[in-house]
């Protein structure tokens, strides 16, 4: 299914397709599973709308009204019969049907606009993962970053501290200025918030680990080089 293909879908739903646009449509559905679904979860989509929107009813009866303010205005040899001035006031109710009618698709495609806007903006990456490595060896550290509930996760895959020591997380960024820490890593892993960094920063940021005193770094930096870094790539759709 390509997006145009989902419009038409959304429109055929709709019914706004010209009439030799929608019968190619209807044939294409016969064959194309894919497009048959897609018309059919719009169909249930736009039910509620149909539902919910108030019945169109034109003005209350004053015909009797306009027919004396028409002959009123006009010279008495002008005048018009009633039956023309029914065919006229018939002619101006048509066009504010129409009218009527037009601005309820003209709503109608609105809300199939921010539906499909809405739907293309759930589809969006939110949850990331990184496999933090040395050079090109075997995983060694494991990060997955859940950005709708601002956490992240880390845990070691193959790695060992070494005796005494133990691993420490860092995001890098230049937004940050230095290397901000994100708590040591236990045997078990370890979750933690990451409110405080930008959606942009977490995204786009490299995720070292180094070597530092079972409680961490005393000073709050790095105290080597990083022995395992990577940076994170989207899961999902």
């Amino acid at each position: 299914m390509t997006p145009e293909d989902d419009l038409a879908a959304a429109e055929y739903a709709l019914g706004t397709l010209a009439p030799g646009e929608r019968a190619a449509l209807a044939a294409r559905r016969l064959g194309e599973p894919d497009l048959d679904a897609a018309i059919r979860a719009w169909e249930e989509r736009l039910a509620p709308l149909a539902e919910a929107a108030p019945p169109i009813e034109p003005p209350g009866d004053h015909l009797a009204a306009i027919e004396a303010r028409i002959r009123a205005a006009l010279p008495p040899a002008t005048a018009p019969s009633p039956d023309a001035a029914v065919v006229a006031l018939r002619r101006s109710m048509t066009r504010w049907k129409a009218g009527a009618i037009a601005a309820s698709v003209l709503a109608a495609l609105l809300a199939v606009g921010l539906v499909a806007r809405e739907m293309t903006r759930q589809a969006s990456p939110r949850e990331y993962v990184a496999i933090l490595q040395k050079d090109a060896a075997s995983p060694a550290i494991e990060v997955t970053v859940d950005l709708d509930k601002r956490e992240l996760r880390v845990r070691p895959v193959a790695a060992q501290a070494p005796p005494g020591k133990a691993y420490e997380l860092w995001i890098i960024d230049a937004k940050l200025g230095a290397p901000r820490s994100l708590g040591v890593i236990g045997a078990e892993g370890r979750s933690t918030s990451i409110s405080a960094y930008e959606p942009a920063v977490v995204e786009g940021a490299t995720y070292a680990v180094t070597v530092e005193p079972p409680s961490g770094s005393p000073d709050g930096r790095p105290s080597g080089p990083p022995v395992f870094v990577g940076k994170l790539i989207p899961v999902g759709p």
